[in-house]
């Protein structure tokens, strides 16, 4: 998947290395550094461990810092020591805590990477970091200070943003794998294949699974986003954006689904190509060793050496046996042809 957005450290990063984005009367727009924002704010960390502090600085509460630093850094981008896990908290005093996984993929060996998204929603800021090769936040911020149209508003617009951002990536992620499952499905039915697709059919099994288990965790957020958005009556013009993502979420698990499913008939129908040929083999080499043991029986008759045998004495008697070999082996050919062994 080829994306064309700017780095985030391409953009104007503040004196601890943070990229603020706020809302203007003109839209969402970068921070120069010194330029202290009056509306919404967005703030990206680069590094985990600077999320707490960045959100200390702005005023998030100690509920929500507390439920930030006590958690794990979740889904940590290709380390099996880091489970993928997906998390909501809300704290008293409203704040949201929320870490999700996030989905890449890669078109030259087919692997799916998976990272992690944390972020800190208070009233008018909203903190994040992103860990592993998404860049989920970089294709985000291009989105909202791009001018494309973003549901919700304020700090909610760029929750917004992330996650139907992500679930977009998430869907390219999907597209690659079903592309890459199309090709290997052509390799099992092709006629002239050189390669065996066992060894495709188990790697795209295994990239399918990964993508699987960072999604199930997305599909237990949104739901719980669905729900927060319920409970808060000024806030129900949010859901039917989280709708529509969790609508996707779930689609596009449907379709890895699917796409599982269809690689294992694919195992299935290889397999019984193999037993097919095997068989094919087997009736081709027992044809040949019946046409081989007709002269062979013929041959070892007359090898037996008796002094009385019949046309021992006949001039003809050698040129004829050959003749009765080829007659037996052609007649045995020419069965074998007609039942399709040969």
């Amino acid at each position: 998947m080829n994306h064309e957005a700017a780095h985030l450290t391409d953009m104007p990063q503040n004196a601890d290395g943070e990229l603020v984005v706020a809302q203007t009367s003109s839209g969402w727009d970068a921070l120069p550094p010194g330029t202290t924002a009056t509306g919404a704010q967005w703030v990206i960390v680069d590094e985990r461990s600077e999320l707490p502090e960045a959100a200390r600085r702005r005023g998030i509460g100690e509920h929500a810092l507390a439920m930030l630093e006590h958690r794990g850094p979740g889904a940590h981008a290709q380390s099996k020591d880091h489970p993928l896990r997906a998390r909501l908290d809300r704290s008293p005093d409203g704040e949201l805590v929320l870490t999700v996984p996030t989905l890449s993929y890669v078109e030259a060996s087919h692997d799916v990477h998976t990272g992690a998204l944390t972020c800190v929603v208070g009233k008018d800021v909203v903190l994040m970091c992103e860990l592993g090769d998404a860049g989920v936040l970089e294709h985000a911020v291009e989105k909202l200070t791009g001018g494309f149209p973003v549901p919700d508003e304020g700090v909610h617009q760029v929750l917004a943003a992330v996650l139907l951002t992500l679930v977009a990536e998430a869907s390219d992620v999907e597209i690659g794998l079903g592309d890459a499952v199309a090709a290997v499905e052509r390799i099992v039915f092709s006629s002239t294949r050189h390669v065996d697709p066992v060894e495709q059919i188990y790697d795209l099994k295994r990239e399918i699974a990964e993508a699987r288990r960072a999604l199930g965790p997305v599909t237990t957020v949104l739901p719980e986003l669905v729900a927060e958005a319920e409970e808060a009556e000024d806030r129900r013009h949010s859901q039917p954006w989280l709708r529509r993502a969790q609508a996707w979420v779930e689609r596009l698990d449907k379709h890895l689904d699917g796409s599982d499913d269809l690689l294992s008939d694919m195992l299935s129908a290889h397999i019984s190509q193999v037993s097919v040929r095997q068989n094919e083999d087997v009736r081709k080499i027992s044809a040949w060793a019946a046409i081989a043991a007709a002269p062979t029986l013929l041959a070892s008759v007359y090898g037996m050496n008796f002094r009385h045998m019949p046309e021992l004495t006949w001039t003809y008697g050698y040129p004829l046996a050959l003749l009765a070999m080829l007659a037996i082996c052609g007649t045995l050919y020419g069965l074998f042809r007609r039942s399709g062994w040969l």
